[in-house]
């Protein structure tokens, strides 16, 4: 069959057809529906986009938000502890005291009336108190918000009396001078360091020997230390007790304090009468004269 003329080639280019018999419209078509679908395509990618950006925005509002609540409350809370009147120390408690008075107490304290409560230094009150006041062995200072100041005070208990131009310094059981008074306290025996060799009190140091003759006190049992009214310190293990009735106790050193006890106590019973006692070996005690 012989193919088509140079006429109905001719005419099939004016219709808009190949020279294959496909239709031109057809072709565009084609190219139409794809650049139709990747249209569409990208609509949707960009409206899934959209909720992304949005929770984004919103978070970073929130965290705007919180970090400005947090510096409004900051400063509102710096504001009250030291800006405004609320906090303000305006009192002082005293407890534990004794001998001392509150009120002096109070006033070695120096506590600073009016500032407020949270720049008040604990510490430099605490330190101020056992500088001033000798007698205060501890001391703790605390805040009682909203206004106050608590100071709750522990006083040295003499122990022992030194006797120093007519009036009487007393110590601790650390062997710390902490206060002179006029009169001595009733019942507190008197120690005796006149006596003390030079080399013991350089090797040892004062305060050393009174814990000594501290240790050889508080062994003692109730109705003897009674009966105690002074204390002899010549060396670091001679130490002498007098007693009532013109009794005297070679104690030795400070230690074994509960064995040498014992066997005073044990001679006192025995020998009433005796006026010197050695327990300084607890383990052969001796009594004698009448």
């Amino acid at each position: 069959m012989a193919g088509p003329t140079t006429a109905e080639r001719g005419a099939g280019k004016q219709n808009g057809q190949s020279p294959s018999g496909r239709s031109g419209r057809s072709g565009r078509s084609g190219r139409s529906g794809r650049s139709g679908r990747q249209g569409r395509s990208g609509s949707s990618g960009s409206s899934k986009g959209a909720p992304g950006r949005s929770r984004s925005r919103v978070f970073r509002l929130r965290m705007m938000l919180s970090v400005s609540a947090l510096v409004v409350l900051s400063g509102a809370g710096v504001w009250l502890l030291y800006g405004s009147s609320w906090l303000r120390t305006d009192e002082v408690r005293v407890s534990g005291a004794a001998v001392l008075t509150p009120r002096e107490v109070e006033r070695a304290a120096a506590v600073p009336i009016g500032s407020p409560l949270v720049s008040v230094d604990l510490e430099a009150i605490e330190a101020r108190l056992r500088r001033e006041l000798p007698r205060i062995d501890s001391v703790q200072a605390v805040r009682s918000w909203p206004h106050g100041i608590e100071l709750t005070v522990v006083e040295r208990k003499p122990v022992l009396l030194v006797e120093e131009g007519g009036k009487f310094v007393e110590l601790d059981s650390q062997g710390v001078r902490f206060s002179t008074v006029d009169t001595a306290p009733e019942g507190l025996p008197l120690l005796e360091l006149t006596a003390v060799q030079p080399s013991s009190l350089r090797r040892f140091g004062e305060r050393r020997l009174v814990r000594e003759a501290v240790l050889a006190t508080s062994a003692l049992p109730r109705a003897t230390a009674k009966a105690l009214r002074s204390v002899e310190i010549s060396s670091y293990d001679s130490i002498t007790l007098k007693l009532t009735r013109g009794r005297t106790v070679l104690w030795g050193s400070g230690d074994d304090g509960e064995a040498k006890a014992r066997a005073l106590t044990a001679l006192l019973k025995a020998q009433p009468d005796a006026r010197r006692f050695d327990v300084s070996a607890p383990t052969a005690p001796a009594a004698a004269g009448s």
